[in-house]
């Protein structure tokens, strides 16, 4: 049976909502778990491993699974996140990597390294498309997983449309990249992204283009999901950041409510694996 699981992050619930107020660990995860999401992601570039520890706890006691987040800065430092990951029962580490060389064969053999300490210590890792890392751009990530096959993605498209600053319309030759994207992803994040923003509100009316378009992509991006996997979990994060990631207004207050969002994300995403199937 194949099952669609919801996790939302702890990052984006410090602060989850307008009123900048910030939860401690055992309100948050009771939250979460209150809204039916299956899981909560640890972003270790947001807090150190002495958080992830603290709220482990609370994470347990409501019945979350945690998904560790890294950010590794060296190459062979990595394995004591992997280690860590496997004893907290996460199902996979999303890696941003912060080992950023200029070329891609410079760029081969660390992820050829991280791929097979992976496998050693038997934690599955993705590799998070996102800016300020290894991944940072499109154009790099499509070769690099043309050269490693065994590269697995947590797509994040939000990340790409505005690196590339992708005109609206989407041209097909930019949909086409992001489908190649989208067929090397097994879990996928949701935010709503412009070309110059990151994080859009999802009910201003001048938004619902990129709305519909990201929309779209999560239906493309689950049924390929769908159609490589038989069994197994697939996993989506409704990851809406604080500030700078939504924006303010002149009082530095946020413009939409960030939790309302998550939870609207998440029923759009429940109705899309619906009608591709459900968990069947």
């Amino acid at each position: 049976m194949r099952q669609l699981k919801f996790y939302t992050s702890l990052w984006a619930m410090q602060p989850h909502d307008p009123t900048g107020i910030k939860l401690p660990h055992d309100q948050v995860c009771e939250m979460v778990a209150a809204a039916g999401y299956d899981g909560l992601a640890i972003d270790l570039g947001a807090a150190d491993v002495s958080v992830a520890h603290a709220v482990r706890p609370h994470l347990e006691r409501n019945n979350l699974t945690p998904l560790i987040v890294a950010f590794p800065k060296e190459i062979e430092g990595f394995a004591d996140t992997l280690h860590m990951a496997a004893d907290f029962g996460a199902p996979f580490v999303d890696v941003i990597g912060q080992v950023m060389p200029l070329s891609i064969p410079e760029m081969e053999p660390i992820i050829h390294r991280w791929i097979e300490m992976s496998d050693q210590i038997g934690m599955p890792i993705q590799f998070e498309t996102h800016r300020n890392c290894i991944t940072n751009d499109l154009f790099v990530t499509l070769q690099l997983i043309d050269r490693i096959p065994e590269m697995r993605l947590c797509a994040d498209l939000s990340h790409y449309v505005v690196d590339r600053e992708f005109w609206y319309p989407v041209s097909d030759a930019d949909r086409a990249l992001i489908s190649r994207i989208l067929k090397r992803s097994d879990s996928f994040q949701g935010r709503v992204a412009s070309r110059q923003q990151i994080q859009l509100q999802l009910d201003f009316p001048q938004h619902q283009k990129w709305v519909a378009l990201f929309k779209e992509w999560w239906r493309e991006g689950l049924a390929s999901w769908r159609d490589r996997n038989p069994t197994g979990d697939c996993i989506f994060t409704c990851e809406l950041g604080p500030p700078e990631y939504a924006m303010t207004d002149a009082n530095g207050i946020e413009m939409s409510n960030r939790w309302d969002e998550a939870l609207q994300i998440k029923q759009w995403v429940q109705e899309i694996w619906d009608h591709l199937g459900g968990n069947s």
